[in-house]
């Protein structure tokens, strides 16, 4: 017994053989894969700055890595639409 293809997730017909769920037309079908998040679990995924172009935080936080501080920034910093991390962020030093 054989699987069924799945089909294309915009079009809905032809078999699903591209990434995205989507079949070889649709894929190249200018704008439409813009339409479907990436299915791979390579994919990126994460709030701001995947490509680099969200801008750097005011300033940087004293909040140690992992604390409920640093937590409620970076949610402040995602919601206000930043980088979420400042290159001159507190970074963990164990034993200090």
């Amino acid at each position: 017994m054989t699987a069924t293809p799945a089909l294309c997730r915009h079009c809905g017909r032809r078999p699903a053989t591209r990434s995205r769920g989507l079949c070889w037309w649709c894929y190249y079908q200018p704008g439409v894969r813009d339409l479907y998040p990436s299915t791979s679990p390579f994919g990126r995924r994460s709030f701001g700055n995947v490509n680099r172009s969200a801008p750097l935080p005011a300033s940087p936080t004293i909040a140690p890595p992992g604390s409920s501080e640093k937590v409620r920034v970076l949610m402040e910093r995602a919601r206000s639409g930043c980088s979420l991390w400042h290159p001159r962020d507190a970074v963990f030093c164990p034993g200090v």
